[in-house]
């Protein structure tokens, strides 16, 4: 069997590619996978320290402005798209895939297209409960398309061949919570609030923590991930002790979600699937630059069902928000609901059935 992933930009659209292509790998030793990708993005590292083949397209995505600048550089956008859909054409005749899956970001546009001008198979894989534009511009034509939210189905006229299965995401074995609290040198018996941003961090959530902490001690726990851009100011202001573990980033997030109560993060689609699988309750904050909004449309699906609060970015500073937050984490009957219903919401074997849904479309080649 031969699968050609194509997919990233970001590692919410590449990671669920690298789960599926280690899945099958696990599955049938044989499989011969390759990738699609541009060298700006993080594929262009990440993709062989997987131990994978990538191919390189040249292809950017549009601006969403209209002056001058924006429409000339649309146009050179355009131009490189007609090339980057004869390299991809070249490629596909090339590799010859039993099956195509794309996993969004730039590159997978040309590459799905290329795949369905030639009657391969094809697979589409969808993280956020917004679609994306290439999963809503090519859904119609794919062999399968698999979604992460159910909400995300009103985008598609298409009746058959479209699943909810869930967006692969990282498994962590259940782990103590006293223990997982004690590896981070905390109170076992505190309820605990994990904060993070991703691994550059996330300033507003930051500036927020920091001035909850400046309002008075805290008697709770934290568990507090900076990202690498902010902590070298923060590491100034605060230091970890027996209530607060504060660093960069988290290595080990098994012990880290296993310590926590309540988690305020971003509403990344791979973020989320891990939470739900957990079955953590979750303060959100979508990032508001993001591609369509599409943090909103995340964090406002899991809000929608009670498994999480959603609170926008220019408001995380607000008191009221603090005071959401505190109450909340010290509100264990409020916690166990969230818990429930995040946990309904949860696909922990995405990653399977998609590795198997790729192995059926490989045999109807």
């Amino acid at each position: 069997m031969k699968v050609l992933f194509a997919g990233g930009g970001t590692g919410g659209h590449l990671y669920p590619g690298i789960a599926m292509a280690d899945a099958l790998r696990e599955r049938w030793p044989g499989t011969e996978v390759s990738f699609a990708g541009t060298e700006r993005g993080i594929e262009a590292t990440e993709v062989p320290r997987h131990g994978y083949r990538l191919h390189l397209l040249r292809v950017r995505g549009l601006k969403r402005g209209f002056s001058l600048l924006d429409i000339a550089a649309n146009l050179q956008v355009v131009a490189e798209f007609l090339g980057a859909m004869q390299h991809a054409l070249q490629l596909v005749r090339s590799e010859k895939p039993d099956v195509v899956v794309g996993t969004g970001g730039f590159v997978s546009a040309p590459v799905l297209a290329a795949a369905i001008m030639l009657r391969k198979k094809t697979l589409l894989q969808e993280q956020n409960a917004f679609p994306g534009l290439t999963t809503r511009l090519l859904g119609r034509f794919a062999s399968e398309v698999h979604l992460s939210f159910q909400e995300s189905r009103r985008f598609f006229r298409r009746k058959e061949g479209i699943y909810v299965t869930g967006n692969p995401s990282r498994s962590f074995p259940e782990v103590d919570r006293a223990e997982a609290r004690r590896a981070f040198g905390l109170d076992s018996a505190r309820p605990t609030l994990l904060v993070f941003g991703g691994s550059r961090g996330a300033r507003s959530i930051n500036n927020a923590v920091r001035s909850w902490l400046a309002d008075g001690e805290l008697d709770v726990n934290l568990i507090w991930q900076t990202g690498s851009l902010d902590y070298p100011v923060l590491q100034k202001e605060f230091s970890s002790s027996g209530c607060m573990w504060i660093g960069p980033y988290i290595d080990n997030m098994r012990m880290a979600y296993g310590a926590a109560d309540l988690v305020l993060c971003r509403a990344g689609a791979s973020t989320l699937a891990e939470l739900c699988n957990l079955g953590k309750p979750a303060v959100l904050i979508p990032y508001p630059f993001a591609a369509a909004n599409h943090q909103y449309f995340n964090a406002e699906a899991l809000a929608g069902e009670g498994a999480a609060l959603c609170i926008s970015d220019a408001d995380v500073a607000l008191s009221s928000t603090r005071t959401s937050v505190f109450s909340l984490l010290r509100d264990e009957e409020a916690l166990r609901g969230m818990a429930q219903r995040s946990l309904a919401r949860g696909n922990p074997a995405a990653t399977d059935i998609l590795a198997g849904r790729i192995g059926r479309l490989a045999t109807m080649s």
